[in-house]
C-alpha cells in the first residue's frame, strides 16, 4: 500500500525526536540515512547505496560517496557543527567521476542538526534545521516518485482559477472581509488548493473534506475553515 502524506509527516515528526541529539557521523549516520528513507516508506537498500566507489582525476585518485541513488540523488553526511560548504565542495568533486547517464539531480547535506537540498535542475537550494523537516517535508516529494516540473506562469488553467479566485475575494469582501484578514485568508486558500493538487498533502484531501465533511447547503464551511486556518 502506498504510505499517505499524513504518514510521512507523522514519521517525520517521530524522525526529528530520535535525531535531535546525534552528532557522530561514522557511528551514526547509515543509521540516520536508513531511517530517513524510512519517513517516505522506502527501503534504501532497494534504490541506493553506501559508499559508492568514484574514480576521479588522474586515474590514481578516488573517492567514495556517502549515499548514493543512481540518477536521482547524492547525499553527503558530516558529523554534528561541520561545515555544509565544505561537504557541498566534495560532493561537486565526486560527481566528476560519476558518468553522465547516472548523475543525480539532488544533492542532500546534512550535520544531524541542519539539512541543505539543492535542485540541480532547477537550480534550487534549500536550508532548514532538523526540527524544520515536518514543516519541509514537502521539498523531499522525489522520494515518493513525483517529477517536479515548471509550468509556463500563464496559460489557461491558471487564467479561469484566476477569475475564481477574484470572485471568492468579491464574496468574502461583500460579508465582511476586509484588508489584511481577507488577503491572508485568500492566500491559505490558495495553499489548500496548490498542496491538494501537488500532493502536498494527501492528493484530493482538501476537497473531499470541504464536499464530504460539510453540509450540504455549506452552511457551516466558514465555520470549518475558522476551526482549520486558525491551528
Amino acid at each position: 500500500m502506498q504510505i499517505t502524506w499524513q504518514e510521512i509527516n507523522e514519521r517525520a515528526v517521530s524522525f526529528v525526536h530520535e535525531w535531535k541529539d546525534a552528532k557522530d557521523e561514522k557511528a551514526e549516520a547509515q543509521t540516520f540515512w536508513n531511517q530517513f528513507f524510512y519517513v517516505f516508506g522506502m527501503p534504501l537498500r532497494r534504490v541506493a547505496v553506501f559508499e559508492k566507489h568514484v574514480k576521479l582525476s588522474g586515474n590514481q585518485q578516488q573517492g567514495f560517496v556517502d549515499l548514493f541513488w543512481k540518477g536521482t540523488l547524492i547525499a553527503e553526511h558530516k558529523s554534528r557543527g561541520k561545515s555544509l560548504d565544505a561537504a557541498y565542495k566534495q560532493v561537486l568533486y565526486y560527481m566528476s567521476g560519476i558518468i553522465d547517464e547516472e548523475l543525480p539531480r539532488y544533492i542532500i547535506l546534512s550535520d544531524f542538526q541542519r539539512f541543505r537540498l539543492y535542485d540541480l535542475d532547477e537550480g534550487e537550494e534549500w536550508s532548514f534545521e532538523l526540527t524544520e523537516l515536518p514543516r519541509r517535508i514537502h521539498l523531499f516529494d522525489f522520494m515518493t516518485g513525483v517529477i517536479r516540473h515548471r509550468y509556463p506562469d500563464v496559460d489557461i488553467v491558471n487564467i479561469k482559477a484566476a477569475e475564481l479566485m477574484g470572485r471568492l475575494h468579491d464574496a468574502l469582501k461583500a460579508n465582511g472581509y476586509v484588508g489584511h484578514a481577507l488577503e491572508l485568508l485568500l492566500v491559505r486558500f490558495m495553499f489548500c488548493l496548490f498542496a491538494d493538487d501537488t500532493a502536498i498533502f494527501e492528493k484530493g484531501h482538501f476537497a473531499y473534506y470541504v464536499e464530504e465533511r460539510t453540509r450540504e447547503d455549506g452552511a457551516d464551511v466558514g465555520a470549518h475553515f475558522r476551526i482549520s486556518f486558525s491551528c
